[in-house]
């Protein structure tokens, strides 16, 4: 059953009770790593194996976003400021327990490069909270997987 979330906002990544932190440097570009994450929603299935369909909404003020398991988001973008940092709120998911969450994509040049660092902060009742935090190490494969694809598919001839 899929349910409203408490909105929140970009500062929650700093405050949340659940932050989960992971990042990696990857070859292609800043800019061209910010168009995959924000311009090319549709794309996210191609290289993050966990993401069944994605599709924006609004005119890309928001996002549709649906997992391998059955997991849906309806989501609200809160930056795209380009090429530094992409972030949304999950608004409604059918996640049990969860009460807050929001995503952030940071992006840094790291020599002809970038380091992507994505943060995955959360609040949710403690049996969510517990369950996350010892997601951490398979979400962490998933991120690292994931940005290894995507580097993959950004700087193939």
């Amino acid at each position: 059953m899929a349910r409203r979330l408490r909105p929140v906002g970009l500062g929650f990544v700093e405050t949340a009770p659940v932050r989960l932190v992971f990042a990696r440097e990857i070859s292609a570009a800043p800019d061209a790593v910010f168009r995959a994450l924000a311009e090319d929603v549709p794309g996210w299935t191609a290289w993050f194996s966990a993401v069944t369909l994605a599709r924006p909404l609004g005119g890309g003020a928001g996002r549709e976003i649906r997992l391998k398991g059955g997991t849906r988001f309806t989501e609200t973008v809160l930056a795209a400021d380009r090429p530094e940092v992409y972030a949304y709120r999950i608004d409604v998911t059918n996640a049990p327990g969860a009460r807050a969450m929001v995503e952030e994509w940071r992006l840094a040049p790291a020599g002809t490069g970038t380091r992507v660092q994505w943060t995955f902060a959360a609040d949710g009742t403690a049996l969510f909270r517990f369950v996350l935090a010892r997601a951490r190490p398979g979400l962490g494969r998933a991120f690292r997987d994931a940005v290894t694809s995507l580097d993959r598919r950004l700087t193939r001839p």
